[in-house]
Order: structure tokens, then sequence, then C-alpha cells
């Protein structure tokens, strides 16, 4: 409405803009998509093993760390392969190069092609310039991807599970191995900080929090205090 009269306003076909000075209302603060659970992951895997679409899609999603509007246009057209060295020995390593786009800016992403992602590729079913398809073979847009694959996951009880929650356990992956802040961006994409350094604090709290947990246990041991309660009574035991 604040648009319309903005516009209204501005070509004389109201006097008065009945929206100014009105506040949005406050939105909700919400975690936004649910993220998935290793456990959760672990079961579509088994459910959907290699050689059917939907382990394509839960495969290509999270080992390229990708959004789904550019997951689903990633293809053999997006292949290539770089030397690398490993161990003093040139190699070659295949990589996915793409220009992703979000919030108007265009960033190119460089992906290594996991093996564990490039097994499932090849045990396919892929698409000749898409690699995640539907039924027919046939690439899909990233509003009916993101449909199907939920309804993958609801088939096998897996309720309000989507593409960009798959994305989260990937970020959380990375950042529980120890994948830092410039890394991060650079896999997933993200411009600034603020999305990576989530990631990173968390995984942060859980190694120190794991360090550190020990610590609880020394201290009660050196500063426990017998009750009184108890030293009277071993006193009137003790006693003749």
């Amino acid at each position: 409405m604040r648009g319309v009269f903005r516009w209204a306003l501005e070509v004389d076909l109201v006097k008065v803009d009945p929206t100014a000075g009105i506040k949005n209302p406050k939105k909700k603060k919400t975690r936004g998509f649910i993220k998935w659970s290793e456990a959760e992951a672990a079961l579509y895997e088994d459910k959907y093993p290699l050689g059917t679409k939907e382990r394509v899609w839960l495969d290509v999603l999270l080992y390229t760390g990708l959004r789904r509007g550019d997951a689903v246009l990633i293809g053999k057209q997006h292949v290539s392969t770089i030397m690398v060295e490993v161990d003093g020995v040139l190699v070659p390593r295949k990589i996915l190069t793409l220009r992703t786009e979000k919030g108007g800016e265009q960033i190119t992403v460089t992906i290594p092609i996991l093996p564990v992602l490039q097994r499932t590729l090849d045990a396919g079913p892929v698409g000749d310039l898409a690699f995640i398809v539907g039924d027919r073979g046939h690439p899909l847009t990233k509003e009916s991807f993101g449909n199907m694959f939920s309804e993958s996951a609801r088939a096998i009880g897996l309720e309000k599970r989507s593409a960009h929650g798959l994305r989260k356990l990937g970020a959380t992956r990375a950042a529980d191995n120890g994948a830092t802040d410039k890394e991060l961006q650079a896999i997933f994409g993200w411009i600034g900080p603020q999305m990576p350094a989530l990631y990173t604090r968390e995984a942060d709290r859980k190694r120190l929090a794991t360090g550190a947990m020990h610590k609880l246990e020394e201290n009660a041991a050196r500063t426990s205090i017998p009750s009184p309660h108890l030293q009277v009574r071993a006193a009137a035991k003790n006693s003749p």
C-alpha cells in the first residue's frame, strides 16, 4: 500500500499519502528454515540410494553449498579440469565454476567436485545441461525443484525440511570441521561477515565447551566442602 500511494501522489492521483508516518509492524524473530540434522541426512541417503534422482538432489545441494536457484542451473557445461599440486605431484581436479546472484550482486564461485559428489553424478540420473532433473529427465525451475525436494523429504517422514535447510547443514559441517569465515564466504557465496560468523561462532562454542567441560568436574572436586550435618553424624558414630 505504501508503494502504491507514493506512486499515486507523484502522478497527482491523490493529494495526501495516507500511509505516511505509519510504522511497519514488528516481525516475529525466527531462525528461518529448519536446519537438517546429520541423522535426517543419513535417513534420506538410506531411503534414496545411489542411482536415484533424489540422491542426486541431496548430494548436489549438500556438497556444493549452492542455493536451490543456482543448484538447478549447474551441469556439465560448468565443469572444467585444473591441475593442483598434491604432495609435490600435479594431479587433475574437476571444478564447478558458476556466477551466482543474490541480492542483485553477482559472484563467481569455484567449487571443487568432491569424490562423494562425483560418485553420485556418475550413478545419475543427470541431464545434459543440468545435474538436477525431474521424472522425465528435464531440468527444473527453482520453485518446482524446491517443492519436489520437500515432498521427497515428507515421503520418508521428514516434515518441513527444505533445500535451504540442507544448505544450513552443509555450512554447519564446514564450520565444525574448522572452516574460517573467509572460507565459508568462498564456499557459499556470502558477502560480508554476518552469515559465516553465525556458523563459526556456534562451532567455536562447541569446541570450547567440549574442551573445557572437564573443568567443572575438577573444580567441584577441589572446592567440595563436607556438609556439617555429615561431620556431626560421623563424630557421633565414632564416639565411645
